[in-house]
Formats: C-alpha cells, structure tokens, sequence
C-alpha cells in the first residue's frame, strides 16, 4: 500500500506549522520545527514564498492531506464525496476525515499519533462493535464503539499511549472508558469541535476551479 515516507519534521517546516505528525515529541524541546521553524532545503532560511491565491490554496490542501496522512487521490476522493453529501462541503469533507477510524484510536488516546494508529488498526489491535476492523479508512458512525482486543491491551505503544492521554480533554463528540480500552463516538463533530488549523474554504475553492 502507497504512503507518504518524507520526513514529518520537514513536513511541518514545508506547511509553516506544528502538524503534530510526532505525537508527543511534538511537544518537547527535540521537535525540529521549533528548532528550525523555516522551509526546509539548502535555501530555506533565505527563501521568500510569492503568494498567490492558488498558492494558498494548495498549501491548505497539502496541510490537511499530511494531517491526516492521506496521498492525494484519496483525498481527492474525499472531497467529490463531501462535494455529493448535503451540508457545507469543506465541513463536510473535515468530518469525514476525523470519522476515519485511525483518527478516532488517535483522537481517544490509544494511539500517540496518527501514523502510530494507521499501523496499529491494519495489524489488527481494533475492533468497532465487537468486530476486527483492519481498515484504516473506515468510518466510524455515531453510536459505534471502538476497543482494543484483549490481547492487545498489553502493547506497549497501546498502554503508553492510553497512560500517557490520562490528562488529556476529550473532544465532546467521543467518551472514552481507559479502564476498560474502549471509546465510543457519540455525534459527527461539527466544525467548531474539530481543533485542526486548517482553512477548509481554500481547499474547496481549489477543487472548483
């Protein structure tokens, strides 16, 4: 299966902003793009970016496909679906990513990143309702509940992860049970309770020309 294999410290420097690709280490002082927070290449430091409506528009779509590690016929994709769907498209296409299932595991805490929960789904550590879900696309509907197997709850990333999440506020559309290694989603989040800095009117704008 394709995936994105740059460096994800140079794809925060690349976007301008904390992507958060790392989890944790996002946080401390070893994150690159505090310590080197320009555009990455022999020029970088010195390098001045003319903007233009169009640039603007693709570094927004180029910003939320590395959030959510999406290549971009996939995204694409997402977005003639959202475009199809009643509703805002752009809030549309923002829900649809944050119910894909390796976004919820992250969301909840089993997972410190992303990348960390897209692995861990395909090797098969989550069930939604009590069924094995190897699919890190897969949409998770309101009322669904997503567990870690029971063998799997000793996995080291797993529990340090859920460890690691214990003073972390949970969005209003999830609950989370760590005792038990189970979360559920409650609602389809609106745009107001979805916290990525991403303007999706841009990447909208760009797809209708």
């Amino acid at each position: 299966m394709a995936r994105n294999r740059d460096a994800k410290c140079r794809q925060c420097r690349r976007e301008g902003a904390k992507l958060f690709l790392k989890g944790d280490r996002c946080m401390t002082d070893k994150c690159a793009f505090e310590r080197r927070g320009y555009v990455p290449g022999e020029h970088g430091r010195d390098r001045r970016m003319r903007g233009t409506d169009y640039g603007a528009q693709l570094r927004e779509k180029q910003k939320a496909r590395r959030i959510y590690g999406i290549l971009e016929q996939q995204f694409k994709n997402y977005f003639l679906k959202a475009e199809r769907r009643k509703g805002v498209t752009g809030e549309t296409l923002l829900q649809m990513l944050e119910c894909r299932l390796d976004n919820v595991v992250f969301r909840l805490g089993f997972a410190p990143s992303r990348t960390s929960a897209r692995q861990l789904v395909r090797h098969g550590h989550f069930m939604v309702n009590n069924r094995k879900v190897n699919v890190p696309s897969f949409e998770v509907r309101p009322g669904n509940e997503i567990s870690v197997k029971e063998k799997s709850r000793t996995v080291k990333v797993i529990k340090e992860s859920v460890e690691a999440s214990q003073g972390r506020e949970m969005p209003g559309w999830l609950e989370v049970t760590r005792e038990n290694f189970t979360g559920r989603l409650l609602e389809v989040p609106t745009r107001e309770n979805i916290p990525v800095p991403i303007q999706e009117q841009l990447i909208v704008g760009l797809y209708s020309k």
